[in-house]
C-alpha cells in the first residue's frame, strides 16, 4: 500500500483534561516545582506538536496550537499548588534533608535547587533551618533543635569527610606512618602529613565547603564527629 496517498491521521491536541490527568501521574511518582512540572507537561505539548506536523498538520497553525496550550499548562500548574500536590517550600525541605544527609555543601544544594526553578528565597529559607521553614511536627519534638545553615553545612562536610575517609575517619591520622592521601613515598616528617592535609581540604572545598568549614571537620576528634552525624541523623 502506498503510505503517501494514506497520510496518518493528525494527532488530537492534548487539552485540559489530558494535561491535568498528566499532571496527575507524575506527581503520584515524583515530587516536583512548579516550575518542573510546568517543564513535564510543555515537554507533552511539544511532543504532540512533532507529531502533529510529522502527521501532515501545517506547522503555523501546530505552533499557533502549541503556544495556546501553553496557558493551559500554566492554569492546570496553579491549580495543583492551589491543591498543595505542588509545594515548591516542602520540595526544598525535603532536597535539602536528602542532600545534606549525602554530603553536599549548601552551596551545591543551592545549585540544585535554583536547577529545579525554585526561588532564592524559598531556596533560602529551606537551608537557612528558621521556624518559618522548619514543619510544626519537627518544631514539637521534645528537645529538638533544627540545625542552622552553619550547623547543617558542618554535618554535610562530616559526611562527606566519612565518605572519603579525612580528618577524624582516617585511620592514619596522627600515626608517624606515610599518609594514604600522599604520594610521596620517602616516609619523612611533616611533609606528607601537611601534604595530607591539603589534599583533604581540596576535597571539601571542590565540594562547596568554605574553608573555615573544612578545616573543623579536619580537626575533629571521631567522637565530636560522630557526635555530629547522630544530630544530623536526628533530624525529621
Amino acid at each position: 500500500m502506498n503510505s503517501a496517498a494514506h497520510p496518518p491521521s493528525v494527532p488530537a491536541a492534548p487539552d485540559r483534561s489530558s494535561l491535568r490527568q498528566a499532571a496527575l501521574a507524575h506527581l503520584a511518582r515524583f515530587g516536583t516545582t512548579r516550575h518542573g512540572l510546568g517543564q513535564v507537561l510543555l515537554r507533552r505539548v511539544a511532543r504532540w506538536q512533532r507529531q502533529a506536523v510529522a502527521a501532515g498538520a501545517e506547522p503555523d497553525q501546530a505552533d499557533a496550537t502549541a503556544r495556546q496550550l501553553g496557558g493551559t499548562v500554566a492554569q492546570v500548574v496553579a491549580e495543583m499548588v492551589a491543591a498543595g500536590a505542588v509545594d515548591d517550600s516542602a520540595f526544598a525541605r525535603s532536597r535539602v534533608r536528602r542532600l545534606t544527609r549525602s554530603g553536599r555543601s549548601g552551596r551545591a544544594i543551592a545549585a540544585h535547587l535554583a536547577a529545579r526553578g525554585v526561588e532564592a528565597q524559598v531556596s533560602a529559607q529551606a537551608l537557612s533551618g528558621d521556624a518559618d521553614s522548619t514543619p510544626e511536627s519537627a518544631l514539637s519534638i521534645p528537645g529538638h533543635t533544627p540545625l542552622n545553615a552553619t550547623e547543617r553545612d558542618l554535618c554535610a562536610a562530616v559526611v562527606l569527610a566519612r565518605k572519603r575517609r579525612l580528618g577524624p575517619f582516617n585511620p592514619a591520622a596522627g600515626e608517624d606512618t606515610q599518609d594514604p592521601f600522599d604520594d610521596d613515598t620517602d616516609g619523612g616528617g611533616n611533609a606528607p602529613r601537611a601534604n595530607a592535609r591539603a589534599k583533604a581540604l581540596g576535597v571539601l572545598a571542590r565540594a562547596g565547603f568554605a574553608r573555615d568549614t573544612a578545616e573543623r571537620v579536619l580537626d575533629m576528634d571521631p567522637e565530636e564527629a560522630q557526635d555530629w552525624l547522630e544530630r544530623l541523623k536526628g533530624e525529621p
